[in-house]
C-alpha cells in the first residue's frame, strides 16, 4: 500500500558567516555577480537544488549584454564531512523580447572531482510569458538518462499563491532487481509546490509524489525527498 507522509519544517537563514548574498559589478559590456546564492534560476528552477546540509557554497556569473552568460556554481565546497564537491559550469543564451515574453537556451556540466572522473551534462530552454514560466531539461549522466517539465504559473490573484509544477521521467542505463524478483529501468516523478509570502516568511506546501510503490522503491533515485507521497509544510526567512 502506497505510505502517505505529513512532514513539517521550519527553516531560519540567518547565520553571519553564511548570510546569501549576491555582489554585482559592471564591466564594460559585462555584468559579473559573485554570491553564495545562485545568481540565476536555469531555465525556471531546473537546475538542480542545493544538497542537503550544504554549509558552504558560492559562485559566479558574468553575463553579456547581448544575452550570453557562463558561470559556475558550487553547491557544495565538500568541506562538511559526509559531503562532497561539486563544481556546476554553464553556458547559456537569454532573450527578451519585450517586458512580457522571453526564451532561454543553455548547457550545466556537474562534475564531482573527488568521486566520479565522468561528469553529466543538462541541456535546457526555458519561456517566460506574462509571469508564467515554463521549461524543459534533458540530462544525460553516464548511467541514466532524465527528462524534465517544469511550470511555474506564477502569483495568483487576489490570494497571491504562487504553483509550481514539476514532473520527470528517469531511465536507468542498468535496471535495478528489487526483493520480488523482478527490476525497475524507468520510473516517473512528480512534484506540486504552492507558495505565499507572509509577514516576512515564504510559506510553501510541497506534496511529491512517484511512479513506484511497495518493494520497488527499492530502485528510486529520483527528485523527491522519498519514492512515497510525501507531503511538506515549509516555512523559511532569510536574513541577510
Amino acid at each position: 500500500m502506497l505510505t502517505r507522509t505529513l512532514l513539517l519544517t521550519g527553516t531560519l537563514l540567518s547565520s553571519a558567516a553564511i548570510n546569501a548574498q549576491v555582489f554585482s559589478r559592471e564591466l564594460g559590456d559585462f555584468d559579473l555577480k559573485l554570491g553564495t546564492q545562485p545568481s540565476r534560476s536555469m531555465a525556471q528552477g531546473l537546475v538542480k537544488p542545493t544538497s542537503p546540509g550544504s554549509t558552504f557554497h558560492g559562485g559566479l556569473d558574468l553575463t553579456h549584454d547581448s544575452g550570453w552568460y557562463i558561470g559556475q556554481w558550487a553547491p557544495t565546497m565538500g568541506i562538511k564531512p559526509g559531503s562532497n564537491l561539486e563544481v556546476d559550469s554553464y553556458l547559456g543564451y537569454k532573450h527578451p523580447f519585450d517586458q512580457t515574453l522571453s526564451y532561454e537556451l543553455g548547457v550545466i556540466q556537474y562534475s564531482y572531482p573527488k568521486v566520479s572522473p565522468m561528469d553529466s551534462h543538462q541541456f535546457y530552454a526555458g519561456l517566460s510569458l506574462l509571469g508564467t514560466h515554463l521549461g524543459a531539461a534533458f540530462s544525460n549522466d553516464p548511467d541514466r538518462r532524465d527528462s524534465t517539465v517544469f511550470a511555474d504559473l506564477g502569483a495568483n490573484r487576489p490570494l497571491g499563491i504562487g504553483v509550481r509544477l514539476k514532473y520527470t521521467t528517469h531511465q536507468l542505463g542498468t535496471p535495478v532487481s528489487i526483493a520480488d524478483g523482478g527490476s525497475v529501468s524507468t520510473f516517473n516523478d512528480w512534484s506540486i509546490t504552492l507558495s505565499r509570502p507572509w509577514k516576512g516568511l515564504d510559506l510553501n506546501v510541497i506534496y511529491s509524489d512517484s511512479s513506484l510503490d511497495g518493494g520497488d522503491c527499492s530502485a528510486y533515485s529520483g527528485q523527491n525527498p522519498q519514492c512515497d507521497g510525501l507531503l511538506t509544510f515549509k516555512a523559511e526567512r532569510t536574513f541577510y
